[in-house]
């Protein structure tokens, strides 16, 4: 009883605390926004340029902000489940390299291939294309491979590879191609556009819903792959579906985001440690919740350090997300 009554107030506080954020998130920026015009654009009235300043950019960016945090703790927390791992991440299985060199061909590729096709694909399905690319060998190669650490290692070396590719056309790029590679990799929240919104929150819920059909098998594969076979889990299967939900996931913030590093692997952490627990049905929603909420904190830290600019969100996470595994490291020493 006392334990449901505790996990029902951190909820709440969750909850609570990820509103006011979201509703800062709204206010802050180059120019100010009441909370009282918040409420009025939100209720469908007429508020001039803030309510197309809140509809048309704020909006949009404290969404995103929302679904990025979510599917990368969410990812984070099933990686360091299947793989035992207390480091291990959504970038581990190389999904987020893929992306990054399918964007690299998009943009830099183009400056010395002599094919032009490249330039009809948009950022966005090429990262798709480079995360589903190591996706579809990661897949393959765990039907085949019953140990899921031979998987990590086999993703670490995928990931290698395509990082290596990375620098080859890095090294051939023209300078402007290679400055807009780099902006890209920095991550931002505020560079999707309202048309391309849905498509994201499609992609984000499709992957979210894997993870939570993986919560049962989750659970049961903290007590090792030899007691759930045991327990009658297909833990292949289950495996599967966990790295095609952390690669939808993954490669969907990639795309749209850019790479932002260290919240997979803080976030579960941290729910760990307010939770007190390791039971996924409650760890599940927990990730979410807080991953949102480090998110909005994270875009708001962005907009108030200098005014009127925006810092690159992928060094505010590193920030906020590396005492946190400093911590995790001193814990597990041993």
């Amino acid at each position: 009883m006392f334990v449901r009554k505790r996990n029902f107030f951190l909820f709440t506080t969750l909850i609570i605390s990820t509103l006011v954020f979201f509703a800062v998130d709204l206010a802050v920026g180059a120019t100010a926004v009441s909370l009282s015009d918040i409420f009025r654009t939100l209720t469908g009235d007429d508020v001039g340029i803030a309510g197309k300043i809140l509809l048309n950019f704020r909006l949009p960016k404290a969404a995103v902000a929302v679904l990025a945090g979510m599917s990368l703790s969410v990812s984070g927390l099933q990686m360091q489940t299947i793989f035992r791992n207390p480091l291990a991440d959504p970038y581990v299985l190389g999904v987020s390299a893929g992306s990054g060199l399918g964007v690299a061909l998009f943009i830099m590729g183009t400056s010395f291939l002599t094919s032009s096709s490249l330039l009809d694909f948009g950022v966005y399905p090429a990262a798709w294309l480079g995360s589903a690319l190591v996706l579809i060998m990661i897949l393959a190669v765990s039907t085949r491979i019953r140990d899921a650490m031979t998987v990590l290692i086999l993703g670490v070396m995928f990931g290698g590879a395509a990082s290596a590719a990375i620098s080859i056309l890095q090294y051939f790029s023209s300078e402007s191609n290679l400055k807009i590679y780099m902006i890209w990799t920095m991550g931002s929240l505020g560079a999707v556009a309202s048309d391309k919104l849905p498509i994201m929150i499609l992609a984000s819920l499709a992957g979210l819903i894997l993870s939570i059909f993986s919560i049962k098998p989750l659970n049961v594969l903290l007590l090792g792959e030899t007691y759930a076979r045991s327990a009658g889990v297909n833990v292949r299967l289950a495996r599967n579906v966990v790295f095609l939900g952390t690669g939808i996931l993954t490669g969907t913030i990639t795309a749209f985001c850019g790479p932002i590093a260290f919240v997979g692997i803080a976030v579960p952490h941290i729910a760990r440690m307010i939770f007190r627990r390791a039971d996924h049905k409650v760890l599940m929603p927990g990730v979410m919740l807080i991953g949102a909420l480090m998110m909005l904190l994270c875009d708001i830290i962005s907009q108030t350090v200098k005014p009127g600019t925006t810092l690159p969100i992928n060094s505010i996470t590193s920030l906020l997300g590396i005492p946190v595994i400093i911590f995790v490291i001193m814990k597990y020493r041993s």
